[in-house]
């Protein structure tokens, strides 16, 4: 705790004024908002070997866009090797975790952090100007805390909650342009969780109709929709490019290329067999279900600037080819598929599907760990009710829990670290081929 109280007596009560305002759609319902225009990422703010902690409430918890984003980085981006860990706990305010991120999150000397609060801190209520100085000020010594530790930092906007409450979502967007201060101020990163969720439900309700809520069916916990948009506010921020990798075919000579991550192994009359090291970002779902991760893609750019795996085909000479990806088939003019389409984009079902799913459900088994040793362990309750709770490692720990010890955090180590090998395990290379026949 050292260094956190150290940085409280150097926390400063006001930052630097408003800047500029962001724009809004042309939509009456936004006339009510001011939100401040937010930083710009500045290249790539991921490390290789970096170590990501995601922090934040019970919308962290959750561990929906959390997963996204650690999915996310291991499949499309292997070449950086960031590990993650998760650190949402339900009902926490920036100032809870502010108390516990010494004990809970910089004991692993996490390289690199985002943080997602706002929800608690607000109140459920008209914004009012403690509410605003206890989140600025508790902020602030998160951001100055991490970076004394030698931690990189994405201040995270809280999401918003359903918009048929205004009030609430006015008091949000204020701590969402408080977060975009701290973010100048500090020089870190900031990813604006709160407008690309509040612009997307609006957007959604014009497109599949009222009952669709980005924020969840209780106004407030996001549905897979929601949390599509929260991490691709994330992701966004730690300055990804989306580049997933490019497959070149000239049909005029047979030969085909492939980017870094991805080889060639065979090409002939417009077939190409290639084995791929990194994978697009997949998924399933209906379009106007708000528990779908698919359904969330049609609302921000998010295969656009984030999942692009290209396939270019120069010198067709047909006016038309039908391409086969896997089961699925789609026709194409000869010019689409000289500028390039995004096989990410347009093949929901494809070949890295299997391998995709493999890989996701291993980083869900570990992520699960990660709250129950944060949460059951290090804060555990009496040894005896994890014995009722008839849980064998549970008991294991309950014998050592009269002080958070070296042995302790050992010991989790120990039961984590198959969870991570599982990962690796499970991201395998995937051989595919792609298909291109004239009509």
């Amino acid at each position: 705790m050292r260094i956190i109280w150290s940085i409280i007596a150097s926390v400063l009560l006001t930052l630097p004024g408003l800047c500029a305002e962001l724009a809004k759609p042309n939509d009456p319902y936004f006339a009510q908002f001011n939100p401040e225009l937010a930083p710009e990422p500045k290249g790539l703010l991921l490390h290789k070997n970096d170590k990501l902690a995601i922090c934040g409430d019970s919308i962290t918890e959750q561990k929906m866009y959390s997963r996204i984003m650690e999915t996310y980085l291991t499949v499309c981006r292997p070449d950086l090797n960031v590990s993650i860990r998760q650190y949402g706990w339900g009902g926490e305010t920036a100032p809870g975790f502010l108390a516990r991120m010494t004990n809970d999150c910089l004991r692993f000397k996490p390289t690199i952090a985002t943080t997602c609060y706002g929800m608690n801190d607000h109140g459920y209520g008209p914004y009012r100007e403690d509410i605003g100085k206890r989140y600025r000020d508790s902020s602030t010594i998160i951001v100055r805390a991490f970076k004394a530790a030698g931690a990189r930092v994405v201040q995270g906007s809280p999401g918003c909650v359903s918009h048929k409450d205004p009030p609430l979502n006015t008091n949000l967007c204020q701590l969402r342009n408080i977060g975009v201060e701290i973010a100048e101020s500090e020089h870190v990163g900031f990813a604006d969780v709160f407008w690309p969720m509040l612009t997307a439900e609006v957007e959604a309700h014009k497109l599949y109709g009222t009952n669709y809520w980005i924020a969840g069916a209780d106004g407030v916990h996001p549905g897979w929709a929601g949390h599509l948009v929260m991490a691709y506010a994330f992701l966004k921020a730690l300055g990804l490019d989306g580049e997933v990798g490019t497959f070149t075919v000239d049909l005029a000579s047979g030969k085909a290329q492939a980017s870094k991550g991805h080889e060639v192994i065979s090409s002939k009359g417009g077939e190409v067999q290639l084995k791929s090291s990194r994978y697009p970002f997949c998924a399933v779902g209906k379009l106007g279900d708000d528990n779908s991760i698919r359904s969330g893609m049609s609302l921000v750019p998010f295969n656009e600037e984030l999942n692009r795996l290209t396939l270019i085909v120069k010198n067709g000479k047909a006016q038309k080819y039908t391409v086969t990806w896997g089961k699925e088939g789609r026709s194409y003019t000869a010019e689409q598929l000289a500028k390039g389409i995004n096989l990410a984009a347009d093949f929901v079902d494809n070949p890295f599907m299997p391998a995709f799913s493999n890989v996701d459900k291993a980083v869900t088994e570990k992520q699960k760990y990660e709250t129950k040793q944060i949460k059951q362990i290090f804060h555990g309750l009496a040894g005896s009710k994890y014995v009722d709770m008839g849980d064998p490692e549970m008991a294991h720990f309950a014998a050592m829990l009269d002080s958070l010890s070296e042995k302790i955090i050992a010991e989790t180590e120990k039961t984590r670290t198959p969870f991570v090998k599982a990962i690796k395990m499970a991201f395998v290379p995937v051989t595919h081929s792609i298909i291109i026949t004239p009509e």
